[in-house]
């Protein structure tokens, strides 16, 4: 008899793409829609016992909307509209090579800051590009384990790079 995770996997990871689209066009925005779709296979995956449907597609997507739709609610301030003028890069004045290398430097110090959990799923999905099913079988951990690590990676990397963004303008005053 199978594991519940790998028929978790069996049955929802090849609506994965069909999550993320629907995510993505409810909130607009590429990181929305990625951290909403890791909440939703997180919530799929606590909720599966409860699993009765026929159409896992159906079910997962009903998660995915709701999930949606209550991150809309919890982070309004998370719409922002495209406005041409304060977004794009002034291009009279290309970025410097040692502007790049300051901002590869702080990358690196953020990065370097996260514990190694959270470094190594980030790293693996992000640089790497592999799948949250070839982490999760590397890692020996749950699909949903990886989703809400990467989920929590993301928000601490962002954390750890203003602070480290910080300290560079205050050293520079």
């Amino acid at each position: 008899m199978r594991d519940t995770q790998s028929l978790f996997e069996e049955l929802f990871l090849p609506h994965l793409d069909d999550a993320y689209n629907l995510a993505r066009w409810i909130l607009e925005r590429d990181q929305d829609a990625q951290d909403v779709v890791q909440e939703a296979y997180v919530r799929a995956l606590k909720g599966f016992k409860g699993f009765r449907g026929t159409n896992p597609r159906a079910w997962l997507l009903t998660i995915v909307r709701n999930t949606a739709y209550s991150w809309t609610r919890k982070y309004p301030s998370n719409v922002i509209s495209f406005d041409e003028g304060v977004h794009t890069a002034p291009t009279e004045q290309p970025l410097s090579e040692s502007f790049h290398e300051e901002r590869k430097r702080q990358l690196y110090e953020a990065l370097s800051r996260l514990s190694v959990d959270f470094r190594e799923v980030l790293l693996l999905y992000e640089i790497e590009g592999w799948s949250y099913k070839q982490i999760a079988s590397t890692l020996k951990v749950p699909v949903g384990t990886v989703m809400s690590r990467l989920s929590r990676a993301r928000r601490r990397l962002q954390q750890e790079l203003a602070r480290v963004q910080e300290t560079a303008v205050k050293n520079e005053l």
